[in-house]
């Protein structure tokens, strides 16, 4: 029996999602982009997860769409690349899960690979991690958000020169030019963010998704209509929330404060 393209192990509230297609560098295979989406959509009813690291097996995350499977299906079905990105949105899928994705980036993050990366919300990179984008140089355009969230976190002239050269980008460029969170050893990547993981987990976890999704739909508006969602969002959630609720989970902050020192 083959081994599963996609891996999900779960421990103490959060489950880490593997890529495992390391002979195809994890190119997205029809078999693994319907494996992901259905990971995320079954991990959105499921209590027992409260943050989500995802990250590929071997020296790669993710390659992007597998080239060789779509060549052999343009031929005989038509549909070609576009159909690949649109009736299997992974980065759809990973959007619409309501908890943290930490991206533990192990190493190449290519095109669609790249774009599985934005979606993540935080990104950890090892020092084995590259990114590139060769939408242009393969002849298509991006469908899952790469024109857009790339310029919105790196600034739109560095994100025009890696996406109009097809250049790689390091991780320690990527972490200067704030694309990434930090970087670590490749031995390290996948403590650290389990670390990172369990200091998400203290928080509210109601609030916790709230605050995601605010910071998310405010991100899309002008700045002006994002205060107004806070502002809006903020007086709610505070309505259900009591004094004494309040009182202890302060006396919680400050005595993890205390045990940080």
């Amino acid at each position: 029996m083959s081994e599963s393209v996609l891996m999900v192990d779960k421990e103490d509230g959060v489950a880490v999602v593997t890529l495992n297609r390391p002979q195809a560098m994890n190119a997205l295979s029809r078999e693994l982009r319907g494996a992901l989406c259905r990971a995320f959509t079954e991990m959105r009813d499921q209590d027992d997860v409260d943050v989500v690291i995802l990250t590929g097996a071997g020296r790669a995350f993710c390659a992007g769409l597998d080239l060789k499977e779509l060549g052999g299906e343009s031929s005989s079905d038509g549909g070609g690349v576009g159909a690949a990105v649109h009736e299997t949105d992974v980065v759809a899928a990973i959007d619409g899960f309501d908890r943290p994705v930490i991206g533990a980036i192990n190493g190449f993050a290519v095109t669609g690979g790249f774009e599985l990366a934005l979606a993540c919300d935080v990104l950890i990179a090892s020092t084995a991690a590259r990114f590139a984008d060769t939408h242009a140089r393969v002849g298509i355009l991006p469908g899952w958000g790469l024109s857009q969230k790339l310029s919105r976190t790196i600034g739109i002239y560095r994100a025009k020169e890696l996406s109009l050269t097809g250049n790689y980008l390091s991780a320690d460029q990527a972490q200067e030019w704030g694309l990434v969170n930090r970087v670590v050893q490749p031995t390290e990547l996948l403590q650290a963010c389990r670390a990172l993981a369990r200091d998400m987990q203290s928080c509210v976890p109601a609030v916790m998704r709230g605050y995601k999704q605010l910071i998310d739909r405010g991100y899309a508006m002008t700045m002006a209509d994002g205060m107004d969602a806070e502002r809006k969002l903020s007086r709610e959630q505070a309505r259900g929330v009591t004094s004494e609720q309040f009182a202890s989970r302060r006396a919680a902050v400050q005595e993890r404060g205390r045990k940080q020192k």
